[in-house]
C-alpha cells in the first residue's frame, strides 16, 4: 500500500489518543480485563457493563459499542439488543464479535437475532464464525475456527467472496481474521498479512482485536479504514511481542504483556514500516 494509507491510520491512531473516546462493551468475562487493557493502552477508555438497569445509559455517553458473544447468557443477550438499538437510535458505530457461532443453536440464533435486530458498523469473526453467519454452515472446535475452515481461509479469493457477500448484505464492514486478515465493504477488499502464530497461543487475541477495532471506529465515520486500522494494530504488535522474547524462559504470559505493551508503544514508523497491507 502506499505511505498515505498508512499515514491515514496513524492519524487516526493519534485522534484515539487526543479524543480519548469511551468505547462500551459487552462482553464476555473470560477476556473482559485483557480487552479493557488493550482499548486503554491504544489511547482510548473501555467500560465494560451489561446489566439491562444501566446499558441504554452507558452506551448514550459512547462513542462505539462493543458486543461480544463469547460468553452469552439469556441476561446478556437482552442487554446486547437493548444497547444495539439505543445505539442505533443515536448513531453510534455497532461492531460485532460472534464469538462461536455455529458452534450451538443458542449461539446460532443469537447471531441471527443480533444481525436481523440492529444495524452493525462492523462484524469481525474467524473464517468459522463468518460462514455460519453466512449461511453457509461450518464446524467449529468450540469457539475456534476448525481446522477444515482455516484451511479455506488460506483460499483468499474464497474468503473474499464470503466477506464481501456478508458485506453487501449486512451493509457493513466484514473482516474474517486468520493467517491473512480479509477486509471488506463495498466491493473494496484489503488483505493484511501481519501477525504472528503466538497470537493464537493467547486466550482472548480475537476479542482484544475487536476491541481495537471499537475504538479505532470511535473517532470515524470511515469504518473501512478504522477496521483495518485496528487488525493492523493488532497485528504489527503481534510481531514486535514475539520480538521482545528474549528468553527461552519467556512463553505465552510474557507475550500477553508484550502485546499489551506493544499496543501502547505503536508508532506511525512501525505502520510504515511493518505494514504488509495490499488490495484485494
Amino acid at each position: 500500500m502506499e505511505a498515505i494509507f498508512y499515514s491515514k491510520i496513524s492519524d487516526l491512531l493519534g485522534l484515539i489518543k487526543a479524543k480519548r473516546p469511551l468505547v462500551h462493551h459487552i462482553t464476555n468475562y473470560v477476556t473482559a480485563n485483557d480487552c479493557a487493557n488493550i482499548v486503554l493502552a491504544i489511547g482510548a477508555s473501555p467500560i465494560m457493563a451489561d446489566d439491562m438497569e444501566e446499558v441504554e445509559d452507558i452506551v448514550s455517553l459512547a462513542s462505539a459499542l462493543v458486543l461480544n458473544m463469547g460468553t452469552l447468557n439469556k441476561r446478556t443477550v437482552e442487554a446486547m439488543l437493548a444497547a444495539g438499538k439505543k445505539a442505533n437510535e443515536l448513531g453510534i458505530p455497532v461492531i460485532l464479535d460472534p464469538v462461536g457461532a455455529g458452534a450451538t443453536t443458542f449461539r446460532s440464533k443469537t447471531a441471527e437475532r443480533i444481525v436481523n435486530e440492529i444495524k452493525l458498523a462492523v462484524i469481525r469473526g474467524n473464517m468459522s464464525e463468518i460462514k455460519s453467519i453466512s449461511g453457509l454452515g461450518s464446524t467449529t472446535k468450540g469457539v475456534d475456527a476448525s481446522e477444515q475452515d482455516i484451511a479455506q481461509s488460506e483460499d483468499l479469493k474464497y474468503g473474499k467472496s464470503i466477506a464481501e457477500n456478508l458485506s453487501s448484505r449486512l451493509n457493513c464492514v466484514t473482516a474474517i481474521t486468520g493467517a491473512t486478515d480479509i477486509v471488506s465493504k463495498g466491493g473494496k477488499t484489503l488483505f493484511i498479512d501481519n501477525g504472528h502464530k503466538m497470537l493464537s497461543a493467547v486466550t482472548g487475541t480475537g476479542c482484544m482485536c475487536t476491541s481495537l477495532i471499537g475504538a479505532c471506529c470511535a473517532v470515524t465515520k470511515d469504518y473501512f479504514t478504522a477496521v483495518a486500522a485496528g487488525i493492523l494494530t493488532m497485528g504489527i504488535s503481534g510481531e514486535k511481542a514475539y520480538e521482545k522474547l528474549i528468553s527461552s524462559d519467556n512463553g505465552s504470559g510474557i507475550f500477553r504483556v508484550k502485546l499489551i505493551d506493544s499496543v501502547f508503544q505503536l508508532t506511525g514508523k512501525d505502520l510504515e514500516e511493518r505494514g504488509k497491507v495490499r488490495e484485494g
